[in-house]
């Protein structure tokens, strides 16, 4: 699949700061792809850069083949959906999705109310935006908010108004910086579906920057893990899950914090740290690895274990609901799969290619 952007050895430096460090990224036609990383990792300078918000100090940004690196946000073909929305509170929902469309395709004269109307050709663009801000209000379920201003709308709306601007511009590809970032859990998950089902109908490539890895992991197709400036890794998400390529990468992602077991806690390879995620790691009566338990936590479907080694390094583990869980203290022994364990060099945390 050829590639719709392309971010080149850009590298980015604030005074003596340097936030982007030689960082290349390919975004596919058609794909959805995550920038995901802690604060203050880059993800959102990067996406700034492809928008034309910022520019490289070093490095190209290539839109469509194109090199596009000295261009404006506003030569550019692609739309930005913000954290804050960026939603104008005096106009209306129809007007704050009209904006791009106005701004293209109006002149100053032919914006202004009831006078425009007489500007050449106004009264024709007037009704292909109100044809294309009532295609993307009715994808996105605002039909019956139109004529509403922003400060009348939930969390949940404002985010789709947000989307419907971007929508109706038609752009070459979406970057959608922590959208869902200001919303409650449980309007961020209906949303993240939202997203997922306007990406699969647009047919274009979005590109996601979330600090969220369980947002990352359910939507994207691929996704760009930046640590400190740099592309630790990139590649599907359950690649990045069963095979990170670093301890970096393999502590980011997974719902559960991934055990890393140093020699003496019980599994020992020369050489290595051994990472274990908690799912792979069970109460098992004749199990190998053993810890002493401290707390339990019942979640319902699962119970998480937290066991200390002898040693005194912290394991977690996922037990059944219906596990008997013991007292604090007592003796557990956990079992585990050996083609589950990931393996670290100890001294530059690079994944190694075998499993014991």
């Amino acid at each position: 699949m050829s590639a719709i952007l392309e971010l080149r050895d850009v590298t980015r430096r604030f005074g003596d700061k340097t936030v982007l460090d030689k960082v290349s990224i390919t975004i596919a036609q058609g794909s959805f792809t995550a920038l995901l990383g802690a604060s203050g990792c880059g993800k959102s300078t990067s996406l700034r850069i492809m928008a034309g918000l910022d520019r490289p100090t070093s490095g190209e940004v290539l839109l469509g083949g194109s090199d596009v690196s000295g261009l404006s946000a506003y030569e550019r073909n692609v739309a930005m959906v913000f954290q804050s929305y960026a939603l104008y509170p005096h106009l209306t929902v129809a007007q704050n999705i009209a904006l791009p469309l106005t701004m293209r395709h109006l002149s100053a004269l032919g914006r202004v109310p009831f006078l425009g109307s007489l500007v050449p050709g106004a009264a024709e663009a007037r009704r292909t935006i109100l044809s294309k801000v009532g295609e993307a209000a009715e994808s996105l379920g605002l039909a019956e908010l139109l004529d509403r201003k922003p400060g009348q709308l939930s969390g949940g709306q404002k985010q789709r108004v947000a989307l419907g601007r971007a929508l109706v511009r038609d752009p070459a590809l979406y970057l959608l910086d922590e959208p869902l970032s200001n919303l409650d859990a449980r309007l961020r998950i209906r949303m993240r579906s939202e997203i997922s089902a306007l990406h699969r109908r647009t047919g274009k490539a979005f590109v996601y920057v979330t600090h969220d890895q369980t947002e990352a992991m359910a939507m994207a197709d691929q996704i760009v893990v930046m640590i400190g400036g740099d592309v630790a890794q990139a590649g599907a998400p359950r690649e990045l899950y069963e095979l990170p390529a670093n301890r970096d990468v393999a502590a980011f992602i997974g719902h559960n914090a991934i055990n890393f077991l140093e020699p003496g806690d019980g599994i020992d390879v020369d050489g290595a740290i051994v990472g274990l995620r908690p799912e792979d790691l069970a109460p098992v009566a004749t199990g190998a690895l053993t810890g002493r338990l401290e707390s339990a936590e019942y979640l319902g479907s699962e119970i998480v274990l937290s066991l200390r080694s002898a040693k005194g390094t912290e394991i977690r583990a996922i037990a059944p609901a219906d596990f008997d869980v013991p007292a604090p203290g007592s003796e557990v022994r956990l079992g585990y799969a050996p083609h589950k364990l990931h393996l670290f060099d100890a001294a530059t945390g690079v994944r190694r290619r075998t499993t014991p």
